[in-house]
């Protein structure tokens, strides 16, 4: 029989999980070569995608501003993990793109995160994990949310 819960524990029982997978990717990423790599720069390298995006769609998938996200993309070339190009589809805009390292951490990201739900799944059973990650899926926004953590703590 389950204890009592409270209102409150939800969101921190959500937040330490987040916490937790974050945490065990980013040391395991930097074990296999990726050191440097913060959960700010996974999420951007995601926005930019295999196709590549503008500093504007970045911050827009971010749900940050456009200089906010120039500042990562900026981190992220001087890491190795983005360059900026012209876009051949318009000469008036720069286009973003991953390296072939950034690609390199966004697979080995996915391969991670894959070893970690597998490892929720033995510790909890994989009947329970798919039951909640399918209320979590009814009960959060189908369009996604904004990635913009620290201006949403920050206020």
């Amino acid at each position: 029989m389950a204890s009592e819960s409270h209102g409150f524990e939800l969101p921190l029982l959500l937040f330490a999980g987040f916490r937790s997978l974050i945490d065990e990717l980013h040391r395991e990423l930097a074990n296999q070569g990726h050191p440097g790599v913060r959960p700010a720069y996974g999420f951007a390298m995601q926005a930019i995608g295999i196709d590549g995006a503008s500093a504007t769609e970045v911050g827009r998938r971010l749900g940050v501003s456009k200089q906010a996200a120039g500042k990562t993309i900026d981190r992220l070339e001087a890491m190795g993990y983005a360059v900026r190009s012209d876009d051949p589809r318009d000469a008036r805009r720069k286009l973003v793109l991953l390296t072939e390292r950034g690609i390199d951490s966004l697979r080995r990201s996915a391969v991670i995160f894959d070893a970690l739900r597998q490892r929720w799944a033995a510790e909890m059973g994989p009947v329970r994990l798919n039951e909640l990650e399918a209320g979590l899926r009814r009960v959060t926004p189908a369009d996604g949310f904004s990635l913009d953590v620290q201006g949403w703590f920050g206020g």
